[in-house]
Order: C-alpha cells, then structure tokens, then sequence
C-alpha cells in the first residue's frame, strides 16, 4: 500500500469515525438529554466536540486494524490456511463469550443483559458486513471479516467495557464499528488498485 492510497484511507476513515459519533451523539442526547445546553453557542459547539471525538475514535480503529493486518499476516506465516481459519473462528467464539457471558459470570459484572443486547448487536453488525464482503469479493473473506468484526471489535471495547456506563458504549460503538465496517470493506478494493499499477 503506497503511502498516498494509506492517506486516502486515513481521512476517509476518519470522516466516517467522525460522522458516526456525531449521530451516535446527537441520537443519545435526545434520547436521554444528559447534557444541559447553557446556550446556543453550547448547543453549536456539541456537534463540532462529537466530530472531533469520532475522529480520534476512527485513529484507534485504524490502530486495531492494522495490528489485524499484522496478525493476519502472521498468522498465515505460522500456521497452515485450514489451521488459521479454525484458530480465527475459536477467537470470535471465545471473544464474543467472553462480552456476552464471562463478564457476568466469571467477572462479577451485574448487567447481563445489557451484555447480551451489545454481544447480539456486534454479532449482527458482523454478519451484514461480512455477506457485504464476501458478496463483492468471494468466500475466502467470511471468516477473515468475521473475525476481524467480532473478535478485534471487542478486544477495542475493553477499556469503555470496564467504565461500566452504557451511554458512554453506544457512543463509542457506533462510531468504532462504522470505522471497522468501512475499512474491511474497502480493503479489496486499495490492494486491488495497487495490482493494476
């Protein structure tokens, strides 16, 4: 990937970082009104303050997303095809266990269902993307986008998991599953312009 083609995708991706919190904030604020507006100049400002949290949000899906690059990578290095796919398919098992279940059980976390609703959501999410993916690529991508959905989108959601205030989850899901759907998405299409130049 040249460095201009990896720009491109950077400020793309951060655009949609940045328009997903700006809905995801916008969607919460009125629904709960958890903020008290002073003013115009503060209900001005709020969109612009989400604009500029998606795009750092878009910076650490970019970060998880190259660190699945690697992994990848790695992985195909290390282990025969077949026997990368099995180990990918066990970490999106024991991921989404572990967000819908041990938390609860295993960590002492009250909010199971909570829980449950969050492993359904990411769960579906990752499905639709990766019928979006394998249907404009071909089936070697289901369990790559499926992994890469579930199991890398969870391990980003640990740290805002241990705060413990559903707001701040949704405010941080949506924005980071739209970075990760968009860059999945778009992965065929900047290694395939690299092969015809």
């Amino acid at each position: 990937m040249s460095l201009r083609k990896w720009a491109r995708l950077f400020w793309k991706t951060m655009l949609v970082g940045a328009i997903g919190a700006v809905v995801a904030g916008l969607i919460l604020q009125f629904a709960t009104g958890t903020i008290e507006f002073k003013g115009t100049l503060d209900m001005l400002i709020f969109p612009l303050i989400l604009f500029g949290y998606g795009a750092l949000v878009s910076v650490y899906s970019q970060l998880g997303f190259f660190a699945y690059l690697t992994l990848n990578y790695m992985g195909i290095g290390v282990f025969k095809r077949k026997t990368w796919q099995y180990v990918q398919i066990v970490l999106s098992v024991l991921a989404l266990l572990e967000l819908m279940f041990l938390r609860t059980f295993v960590g002492g976390e009250k909010n199971l269902t909570w829980d449950l609703a969050l492993g359904i959501g990411i769960l579906l999410t990752a499905i639709v993307v990766t019928y979006f993916k394998v249907k404009v690529t071909n089936m070697n991508a289901l369990i790559p986008t499926m992994f890469f959905m579930l199991a890398v989108t969870i391990l980003e959601i640990i740290g805002v998991l241990k705060i413990g205030v559903n707001n701040a989850t949704i405010f941080i899901i949506i924005p980071l599953l739209a970075c990760n759907a968009y860059q999945i998405l778009i992965l065929h299409k900047v290694t395939s312009d690299q092969k015809k130049s």
